[in-house]
């Protein structure tokens, strides 16, 4: 009984000791490989744009609906403090997504200016 329980444990112990490995591996393997005119700064922009489209395009969807929402609600409810609510959430909805919007034209404004991280201002 006391056997079962101490072999009990050791194909896990294998199998993330190999996972382990492995990941080494690959951690050691891939800078091997990396194309020398891309730097990392480079990849990790052109990631942060896609993710910032991404976030754009989805962001862009959200307040459409919910300024769907607050529309319908607005012109059919007959409580004034319902309608008092949906156009603050009207508002909110507008001011957040210009500000979600006006991120990627700042960065685009701002980076030529801090290009190479001399800062000519």
């Amino acid at each position: 009984m006391l056997k079962q329980e101490r072999t009990k444990g050791k194909p896990k112990v294998w199998y993330w000791t190999i996972v382990a490995v492995m990941l080494a591996l690959l951690v050691c393997i891939q800078p091997t490989f990396a194309a020398e005119a891309e730097t990392i700064w480079d990849r990790f922009s052109t990631i942060m744009r896609d993710f910032y489209g991404k976030i754009v395009a989805i962001s862009t969807i959200v307040a459409v609906t919910m300024a769907a929402v607050a529309l319908v609600v607005r012109m059919i409810s007959r409580n004034q403090k319902a309608v008092d609510e949906a156009t603050a959430w009207l508002k909110r909805i507008v001011i957040t997504w210009i500000i979600l919007n006006s991120l990627g034209f700042i960065v685009a404004y701002l980076q030529p200016l801090i290009t190479g991280g001399n800062y000519v201002g």
